[in-house]
């Protein structure tokens, strides 16, 4: 009777310890699940946050609300290359010419967040200090063509060619749980031969 009795203690010890084992790794599963599923939320956000603002301003190199102050639309990109663009513009309609710069930080710039692929998309108005937020930014990167829409070879020597662009912006979690930065974890987007309308305007 007491033997029975103490195999049983022990059995349902056994299975308790099981469950319990079970429980914890269903808690374990559904946490990550949580901070995974609420990861890539955020960088689908983040990437449409950045791709609405380059999209507004892109589409306005050589836009002015007065005209006769930027007449030639070729003079309105300074200076282009793979991560970075200058240009004209009237960023508020006001009548007076601006100059818009994006360019990415390096590394060092965000050394603290555990992301290593991470820059910052620096937004410089008016050759004031850059402005810039990190929104998981680890590509920014243009291809430009020419009219006939050949390739124009990096680095731009004669940015008046430019007459279409291709962009591409990839953002990864600043943060992601365990650690994980793998491509499936990333947000991709492309512009394909994006032209501002005051660039066919020659």
């Amino acid at each position: 009777m007491g033997f029975s009795s103490l195999l049983d203690v022990i059995g349902s010890f056994l299975i308790g310890g099981m469950l319990f084992m079970i429980l914890l790794r269903m808690n374990d599963a559904a946490v990550e699940n949580t901070y995974t599923y609420s990861g890539e939320l955020i960088v689908q956000k983040n990437l449409v946050e950045v791709v609405s603002l380059l999209e507004h301003d892109f589409r306005k190199i050589g836009y002015c609300a007065d005209w006769e102050k930027l007449p030639d639309p070729t003079d309105a990109i300074i200076a282009a290359d793979s991560n970075r663009i200058k240009f004209q513009t009237d960023v508020d309609s006001d009548g007076n010419i601006d100059t818009l710069e994006y360019k990415t930080g390096n590394k060092s710039d965000l050394s603290s967040t555990p992301n290593p692929n991470d820059r910052i998309l620096y937004r410089i108005l008016n050759n004031e200090s850059p402005k810039g937020s990190n929104l998981g930014v680890t590509e920014f990167n243009m291809v430009f063509f020419n009219a006939l829409g050949d390739t124009i070879h990096l680095p731009v020597n004669v940015p008046s060619e430019i007459y279409t662009m291709q962009i591409n912006i990839t953002v990864e979690n600043v943060a992601a749980y365990g650690a994980d930065y793998g491509l499936d974890k990333s947000a991709f987007w492309r512009q394909i031969r994006m032209a501002a309308r005051n660039l066919r305007n020659r």
